[in-house]
């Protein structure tokens, strides 16, 4: 029998720098399902309900993104892991030390 490939969803506010260049890091890599929203009404591409129920990890960007899921989809995480990368909004899209940093957190965390 086939394991599952584990979905990983990496969350910002704008979904325009920090969760895409996760993405774009982690869609390399063939053990893994990568998608990235935001948390804003004005993201690029906002988390939905769907994005949440696919997820098996949830990483986000900072503190508050959390608070932000929990405050929407409370239910829908009970028994998800959600990590704080703790990574700030200083960066551009895939910028050498944010990649740096992504590769580094994540990598810790899914063991890699």
């Amino acid at each position: 029998m086939m394991n599952k490939v584990p979905n990983l969803l990496f969350i910002c506010s704008r979904n325009q720098w920090r969760s895409p260049t996760a993405e774009e890091i982690w869609k390399k890599d063939p053990n893994f399902n990568v998608r990235s929203a935001g948390t804003s009404q004005k993201a690029r591409k906002t988390v939905s309900s769907n994005d949440v129920s696919w997820a098996d990890i949830i990483f986000v960007m900072e503190k508050k993104h959390k608070n932000r899921l929990f405050a929407e989809f409370s239910r829908m995480l009970e028994f998800k892991p959600v990590y704080v990368l703790d990574i700030p909004d200083e960066y551009k899209y895939m910028d050498p030390e944010l990649v740096s940093e992504i590769e580094e957190r994540v990598g810790l965390i899914l063991g890699k």
